[in-house]
């Protein structure tokens, strides 16, 4: 028995099939897991929210507070400073969005009506084959059927409104207590840890902090200054709808490799409704606009940070994705940073412990 237990081979098969079979357990119980995931992410979501704010935004807080500011007047000035802020720029820009989606609203049955032409002129063509101008049409309708029943599940799912509505409106005060409180929270955390592994624990969450602060911080900053590039380029070609193509570009610039993708669909959608010109136009708008975030934004504004892998980063964005959709696919990179920094000190501390 002893010479199994000394052979690689044989430890390593018995890991597989203890693997498979918490696998198998799994598949089991696969109901069950998913209503409790579905409990969890409607009760923690407003909290891993807030906390993620408060992450953002506790070193100006706690700037301000080695200022001799007390944290909760630092709290404070700083809701004030965003809250107007946030007024001037709503204020200016409400006007114009509003203006943007009647023109839209106004413009949809001829986009339509291009669109539509569009197709007609594809299935016409002579050298397409049968089977691509079939696959063409079923994608288009079900592509109209999903829409509508989107739409109809958007309106008649009041409920749901009133809940996102409800928590767009707690988060603020959850953001508020939790940077308020902040440093209690880690003393707090840090008197659970049994006292030899205190310092072990502080290292870590200091190397987690070292790894994502600058990255979470920054890719703020840089959603901005892509949108608002975008923003210029989309005016400067003549773009309509300017400014809800390039929210669209911000908004989804957040997500690694993938977000740029999402980001310019919208706006080649419509710009392939008005001329293959201006399809063009979007495309080398885009481009350039991802190649001085890549090459000249992202390196000074956020640093090279994570030290992932892009092999790595898309396997995150797969699983974060496949978990929790657009929201996973946000939060999978830092939260896979973070595994890896944790995964690298478990592997250190058995190291030494096995060298002494």
């Amino acid at each position: 028995m002893e010479r199994f237990t000394k052979n690689r081979l044989f430890v390593w098969l018995v890991y597989l099939i203890m693997g498979l079979l918490a696998v198998y357990l799994m598949l089991l119980i696969k109901p069950l897991i998913i209503n409790v995931y579905v409990f969890l992410r409607a009760v923690l979501a407003p909290f891993v929210i807030a906390m993620i704010i408060s992450y953002v935004l506790n070193p100006i807080v706690t700037l301000l507070h080695e200022r001799k500011v007390p944290r909760t007047i630092a709290v404070l000035l700083i809701y004030a400073v965003f809250c107007a802020a946030i007024t001037v720029l709503l204020v200016n820009l409400i006007p114009m969005f509003i203006n943007q989606v009647q023109e839209l609203n106004r413009h949809v049955p001829e986009l339509s009506m291009r669109a539509q032409s569009i197709v007609t002129d594809i299935n016409n063509t002579s050298f397409l084959p049968d089977s691509i101008r079939d696959g063409m049409n079923k994608a288009l309708l079900q592509m109209e059927k999903r829409l509508s029943e989107s739409l109809f599940d958007f309106v008649n799912n009041i409920g749901s409104m009133l809940n996102a509505v409800f928590i767009a409106f707690i988060i603020p005060f959850l953001a508020f207590y939790i940077l308020k409180d902040f440093d209690v929270f880690e003393r707090t955390v840090i008197t659970y840890v049994p006292k030899s592994h205190r310092k072990n624990t502080v290292r870590l969450l200091k190397d987690i902090d070292a790894a994502l602060g600058s990255y979470i911080r920054g890719q703020f900053l840089v959603c901005v200054i892509v949108g608002v590039l975008a923003y210029c380029g989309y005016l400067f070609i003549g773009m309509p709808y300017a400014l809800l193509l390039a929210g669209v570009v911000a908004i989804t610039n957040v997500i690694p490799y993938l977000g740029p993708f999402f980001g310019a669909a919208p706006a080649l959608l419509v710009a392939s409704t008005i001329s293959l010109k201006m399809v063009i136009l979007v495309a080398v708008i885009n481009t350039l606009c991802q190649i001085l975030e890549g090459n000249v934004i992202s390196p000074q504004v956020v640093g090279r940070t994570l030290h992932m892998h892009p092999l790595a980063i898309i396997f995150a964005l797969l699983v974060g994705g496949e978990i929790a959709g657009i929201i996973g696919m946000i939060l999978a990179v830092p939260i896979f940073a973070a595994c890896k920094v944790i995964v690298q000190h478990m592997f250190a501390y058995y190291v030494r412990r096995k060298i002494i």
